[in-house]
């Protein structure tokens, strides 16, 4: 049983077709949504073998109140966000989103929620540092997580937004509307770590999960969702 962060909801069919490969025997159930909302489930008894959060901090929190199995905490990615619109008539030629914040065709922009959503932080840590985020107030569509922040955006429920690269990177949206990258040192690290709870401590196919996550395949497989790549664990 695995929770995932939503920004993982495509990256996920690659990762397990991966692992079941060299696990035929192991059945896989995997559940994706904001981590903080995860970590409050986890931390109340829900039965998940494997965590993977975007972001270190609620898996870190986890392992502190006894939750979760602290040698088995592991970077797995550090996640990207993009500004992604459908509308053709809108200038995406600056990552900075002021100008689409403060122009009248746009009338909601979509993130994360970023009272749970690490990718709605990392929004909320951008529309600070380009001094939007107390005008940018009445725009605002919060998604409960990353990928029902695209969803808005993708519905036309939002004119554009700041969602996952990896979310825009994947089949099914790959050739859907535009997007600009924006830069790393706007906003914290997302560092994506993954942690076996202390139900999933004892599975051993859980174990193997988190193994092939950091192995050089599961590794290729982010790479290819346009996720950075923390150092090889020894």
């Amino acid at each position: 049983m695995v929770a995932a962060a939503s920004d993982l909801i495509y990256c996920l069919d690659a990762l397990h077709a991966g692992f079941l490969a060299a696990n035929p025997g192991v059945t896989v159930k995997a559940s994706t949504g904001s981590s903080g909302n995860f970590f409050a489930q986890i931390s109340h008894g829900a039965p998940y073998d494997v965590f993977l959060s975007a972001d270190v901090r609620y898996p870190r929190e986890l392992v502190t109140a006894g939750a979760a199995h602290g040698p088995s905490l592991t970077l797995y990615a550090i996640g990207r966000i993009v500004v992604w619109t459908l509308r053709k008539d809108l200038d995406l030629a600056n990552p900075d989103p002021s100008a689409l914040l403060r122009g009248a065709d746009v009338r909601w922009f979509a993130i994360a929620n970023p009272t749970h959503a690490p990718y709605g932080r990392a929004a909320q840590e951008t529309l600070e540092k380009v001094g939007m985020w107390k005008m940018a107030q009445p725009k605002l569509v919060l998604g409960e997580n990353i990928a029902q922040a695209a969803q808005f955006i993708q519905t036309g429920h939002a004119d554009a937004g700041i969602v996952a690269l990896s979310l825009v990177l994947a089949p099914q949206l790959q050739n859907v509307g535009r997007w600009i990258e924006i830069p790393a040192d706007w906003h914290a690290p997302l560092e994506q770590a993954a942690v076996l709870t202390m139900r999933g401590k004892s599975n051993p196919a859980a174990t193997r999960y988190l193994e092939f996550l950091r192995s050089p395949a599961g590794r290729e497989i982010f790479e290819q969702f346009g996720f950075r790549l923390p150092p090889m664990n020894p």
